[in-house]
């Protein structure tokens, strides 16, 4: 990253040829009283201008001022300012992603994809929590469009109409993921909730599951899951007596408790059930302890299909048949659709359905 740095009068020509080997001595300090750059060059014994080339063009000067420069840069603990360098350039070398809640796993793949590919290229990646609730969400872009990242990466593409305005408005590039939508803000990487709840609706119905059911989180991607999967089951002649599908609804983000809460409240309503749709594997963990309590056998008495595909998933006992959606190929293609984007390059297809995998092991 380049910085526009004026020509500067060699402080090595105001101190002795031993400055580098002699104890730091302290320099000027800026006006928050950190060190400056100044300070760097004096400990290294070259010019400002010497040492600027040295942090953000290091090819640009020869091996030893480097090493010279590197070395008094670790002595002094001075750290390069980069927003400088990003007013200079335009260019912050940052993106900003929003998931819902940063102790999700589910989104933990996207996350780490999404970092391994931006450093690969000198992004960094910030992350923020917005929960589940619009409002949240709405506070949190104000902070992050204040700041011009290089690029916003947001989980959903459910947002308020006012952030749909200012995400446009401010010029920034957008990738939504974890979703389809036919009217995107501006790039998106994701999959089918409804396409997600109907396949697995299908799934139990060709293993001979009649008597169906579904514990969702009360977010709107689980609950569209769940609905699909309602409805598509209902078709297939999967519900109760009176036709219907039943549905618990447990706080998101949803846990192992919320699972074990969520089997006793449909089992309290004196429902015949030889199958649950959990919207996450957490949940399905807790299901299966809950189960066990109760002395029902998965899945003989009662098959269970989750979303996720967590790790721990293919070593529980049942193993978990669960949704499986590729997390780092979402991160993966949203990272270079942003760096794309911030080279000036065009997105052919900037629209990603990524698809999804239904995993079948041994709890249907």
């Amino acid at each position: 990253m380049k910085k526009n740095v004026s020509t500067i009068r060699d402080a090595a020509a105001a101190t002795s040829v031993s400055t580098a080997t002699e104890p730091a001595r302290p320099g000027r300090r800026n006006k928050t009283g950190g060190l400056t750059l100044r300070d760097v060059a004096l400990v290294a014994g070259v010019a400002p201008i010497t040492a600027s080339r040295a942090l953000n063009t290091p090819d640009a000067v020869s091996a030893k001022v480097l090493k010279k420069v590197r070395a008094a840069v670790a002595k002094t603990g001075y750290v390069p300012n980069l927003l400088a360098g990003a007013l200079a350039s335009k260019k912050s070398r940052l993106v900003a992603a929003v998931v819902p809640n940063l102790s999700g796993p589910v989104f933990l793949e996207t996350i780490q994809s999404l970092t391994r590919t931006l450093e690969e290229s000198g992004y960094q990646l910030m992350l923020g929590q917005s929960g589940y609730e619009n409002s949240r969400e709405d506070a949190l872009l104000d902070a992050i469009i204040g700041r011009r990242p290089d690029g916003i990466v947001l989980t959903g593409a459910l947002h308020t109409e006012e952030a749909r305005r200012k995400l446009k408005a401010s010029g920034i590039p957008v990738v939504e993921t974890w979703d389809l939508t036919p009217t995107p803000i501006d790039m998106l990487v994701g999959f089918s909730h409804e396409q997600i709840g109907i396949a697995v609706a299908r799934y139990l119905h060709a293993a001979g599951r009649r008597r169906v059911a579904t514990i969702s989180g009360d977010d709107d991607r689980s609950l569209r899951r769940a609905g699909a999967f309602r409805k598509a089951a209902a078709e297939l002649g999967m519900g109760q007596a009176d036709g219907e599908v039943p549905c618990c609804s447990v706080p998101a983000p949803t846990t192992l408790g919320g699972g074990r809460s969520g089997l006793c409240e449909l089992l309290g309503r004196g429902l015949e059930i030889d199958a649950l749709f959990c919207s996450s594997d957490m949940m399905a963990i807790g299901v299966m302890i809950e189960a066990a309590a109760r002395g029902i056998a998965i899945p003989s008495q009662l098959a269970l299909i989750s979303f996720g595909d967590l790790g721990f998933a293919r070593d529980l006992q049942p193993a978990l048949t669960t949704v499986r959606v590729d997390g780092t190929a979402i991160g993966r293609t949203a990272a270079q659709f942003i760096m794309d984007r911030a080279a000036g390059r065009v997105v052919a297809e900037p629209c990603c359905d990524i698809g999804f995998t239904i995993i079948e092991r041994d709890s249907v």
